[in-house]
């Protein structure tokens, strides 16, 4: 019972050291409250992997090549889910959790593809640690993104930039898949950003 004490405590401090930060670096909210839609746009190229600032493109040939060397096949299996997990776990994951509150309760869409709508949300992802998962030991990814609401039309304006930090990304009972952990943290993260609008522009 000792031991189940001391683990649940261990899990509890560490998610207190991974909570997310999100802070509003310029810009108001007066402008949400009276769209009905707003264009979304997810950005990886200037994306940092691990502590040591991996690209994505060295940390693909790394891990690639290490999977590869530990079964023919592997690497290439891997490199193909990490680099559809974008659009079929990330943006998904994000964009549900922003519609959750903001559609049913405001009637305001969040999406990707809305060419007309006067704002767009830029998701950057700045940097991502996809954490890990050793059965009884683990710990979650996180998922740092600068999140800039900018005109459609003139993409210099931007009306309103928030950094999100360390948005942290565990399923309930754990996951082996880092993709699966880091949709998680883009999922917290679109969340967060959901609350942040309903408490700032209504």
């Amino acid at each position: 019972m000792k031991k189940q004490l001391t683990f649940i405590l261990a899990l509890f401090c560490v998610s207190l050291i991974y909570s997310q930060k999100i802070k509003v670096v310029s810009g108001g909210f007066d402008f949400i409250k009276d769209q009905k839609q707003i264009n979304v746009e997810f950005v990886y190229d200037n994306m940092k992997i691990f502590k040591k600032n991996l690209t994505n493109d060295e940390y693909v040939k790394e891990r690639s090549e290490d999977l590869e060397s530990k079964g023919k096949g592997k690497g290439k299996a891997w490199k193909k889910k990490w680099e559809s997990s974008r659009t079929i776990i990330y943006a998904p994951k994000f964009l549900e959790l922003m519609n959750r509150d903001l559609h049913e309760k405001k009637g305001m869409s969040f999406e990707e593809g809305l060419s007309d709508a006067k704002y767009t949300l830029v998701v950057e992802t700045v940097w991502i640690y996809p954490g890990w998962n050793a059965g009884v030991m683990r710990q979650p990814a996180k998922v740092s993104t600068l999140l800039k609401f900018v005109e459609t039309a003139n993409r210099d304006n931007v009306v309103l930039e928030i950094t999100a930090k360390n948005a942290p990304g565990n399923r309930f009972g754990g996951t082996f898949s880092n993709e699966d952990r880091l949709g998680e943290g883009y999922a917290k993260t679109g969340k967060t950003l959901s609350k942040l609008i309903m408490k700032k522009a209504f």
